[in-house]
């Protein structure tokens, strides 16, 4: 008996064509796996992923192993994929995971839902990719597909907008085989990340073209309405990297919430008299002799940072002030080991 030819029966069909079968993550597809995959590849795209993917299975190949670690370790691996709440989200949930009958992740929605970084989507796609479980996902992806394939208008963080895609992505994954839940799932993030792309999406090449409302009404460009605009707000700070006579840097680390939370970075204020301040109780220099160096201005989702970096050779720790767990001297060669932002990463490295 063959099957009903639906949304889900076609998106399968182009993915057994001409999706990705031989990611990282999917050979094997263990729980872990697929549960890392699905975190580094929020607000992420899959090529940038996959060297990071290997390089953290590699220094912790197990969920058990993840949870054992410094936090200095598991943010020096992560430093440069961004958004590292992501980062500190996982070490935690893979502590509480230890601790749970077995010892690794659930195979429980609600479970999986209680643990940090871990939302709707995500669980979904991990009970589906690593169980073989009957969950729809509702990422940036498939939100885009669906707003378009289905003509739903209004911004798709609006509750009642989510709450009508939720229950498509629901009717559309009923109508799946169980035993391709786990590549449905992938379908639809391969084709909303190749062909039903946000600009420029191969309509020509869409299986499932003939039943897009926004194909047929001309509103492709136009869905899913964009995020009401905002403009983002400026902030300026300054930031001292300092060098000792052996060459040695000055690194604090940030606090556990907030901005760059519990990374390494350059000692940071808003204004110059907080960092003169700072510096008359932390080191030996003259701080007027500080050279500029070029102004880094980076965007988060929340502001944009204008930072001043100041440059201040062959300084000296004030007697008493000694390395402690947010303060130290840190030799070149030991910065590898450290979860630094990428862009002071890239200040440290230009030098």
């Amino acid at each position: 008996m063959s099957q009903p030819d639906t949304f889900a029966t076609r998106l399968l069909a182009w993915f057994d064509r001409h999706g990705r079968h031989d990611l990282p993550w999917q050979h094997p597809r263990t729980p872990y796996r697929v549960w890392l995959s699905e975190v580094m590849l929020q607000q992420t795209q899959v090529a940038t992923v996959i060297p990071y993917f290997q390089r953290f299975v590699d220094r912790f190949p197990t969920l058990p192993d993840l949870a054992a670690a410094a936090t200095d370790d598991v943010m020096a691996h992560w430093a440069g994929l961004g958004y590292y709440a992501r980062a500190r989200n996982l070490h935690a949930a893979a502590k509480r995971c230890v601790e749970l009958p077995g010892g690794e992740l659930p195979r429980d929605f609600d479970a999986l839902l209680a643990l940090p970084g871990i939302g709707r989507s995500t669980a979904g796609a991990i009970l589906a990719q690593a169980w073989g479980d009957r969950f729809p996902i509702l990422d940036g992806n498939v939100r885009r597909v669906l707003a378009r394939w289905h003509g739903i208008h209004g911004w798709p963080g609006t509750p009642a907008v989510e709450k009508r895609l939720w229950a498509l992505a629901e009717t559309h994954v009923a109508q799946v085989q169980s035993a391709r839940l786990a590549d449905y799932t992938q379908a639809q993030m391969d084709f909303g990340a190749t062909l039903c792309s946000r600009s420029s999406p191969a309509c020509l090449a869409c299986p499932v073209q003939d039943g897009c409302v926004a194909l047929r009404e001309g509103l492709v460009d136009a869905l899913p309405t964009p995020r009401p605009g905002k403009v983002l707000p400026e902030r300026e700070a300054l930031a001292l990297l300092l060098e000792n006579a052996s060459g040695e840097l000055l690194l604090q680390r940030r606090p556990p919430t907030g901005i760059w939370a519990s990374l390494w970075t350059l000692p940071q204020a808003e204004t110059e008299a907080q960092l003169r301040e700072w510096f008359a109780g932390e080191v030996h220099g003259d701080y007027d002799a500080a050279e500029p160096l070029p102004l880094i201005v980076h965007t988060f989702s929340h502001y944009r940072l204008h930072l001043q970096p100041l440059r201040l050779r062959k300084v000296a720790p004030r007697p008493g002030v000694r390395d402690n767990a947010d303060l130290r001297w840190v030799a070149r060669a030991g910065l590898a080991s450290l979860g630094l932002p990428a862009p002071i990463r890239r200040l440290l490295d230009s030098l």
